[in-house]
């Protein structure tokens, strides 16, 4: 009888573990979150599911490109792409992205550039401060876009404006679900 009941206690020690191990990483480490709209297009698709690194970020800076996650203003997190750092000017001449007036390639738009069917651009040409009224991104900010720069709501509207860091939940690592668009977010 009291082996029975040393097991029990146990098998109750081991599982009381797991579930605080798994609840350490799903809220301190890492976090699922799906994917809501077409604004990421074609790096991410609406309902695709993501795992966001929470902790790495706080250890290091937040780095241009990242694609991270964040509280909206207006209830469900966003997804977007980091363009701009706390002191970059932000630029677009003809579809070509210029940061503290040195020209940027994103290749991560080649697809979506060729695929337009119009003659237009997929980013307008624009200043931030014609959006925003600041010359550069403030201190411990970022100025974010989507990739789908048509319909993205993203810092050139000031509804969503420039991205305090304190309100990033984390950087996009890892697409699982569905499972043929499994792998790491670029």
């Amino acid at each position: 009888m009291m082996k029975e009941k040393n097991e029990l206690f146990e098998w109750v020690k081991v599982l009381s573990f797991a579930v605080l191990l798994a609840f350490g990483i799903r809220f301190f480490l890492m976090t699922p979150i799906v994917v809501n709209g077409a604004s990421m297009m074609p790096t991410l698709d609406d309902g695709d599911k993501l795992i966001i690194n929470k902790l790495g970020p706080k250890l290091s800076d937040y780095d241009r490109f990242d694609i991270i996650v964040f509280k909206s203003p207006d209830g469900p997190n966003y997804v977007k792409r980091i363009i701009g750092l706390p002191g970059d000017r932000i630029e677009y001449i003809e579809d070509e992205l210029f940061i503290n007036g040195k020209k940027f390639e994103e290749p991560y738009l080649d697809e979506y550039k060729t695929a337009l069917i119009d003659s237009g651009t997929l980013t307008e040409d624009f200043r931030m401060e014609d959006y925003l009224g600041k010359t550069t991104v403030p201190k411990d900010s970022y100025f974010v876009l989507g990739d789908n720069r048509r319909v993205s709501n993203d810092s050139r509207f000031p509804d969503v404006g420039f991205i305090p860091e304190d309100v990033i939940l984390g950087k996009a690592e890892l697409i699982y679900w569905p499972f043929n668009n499994f792998g790491t977010v670029n």
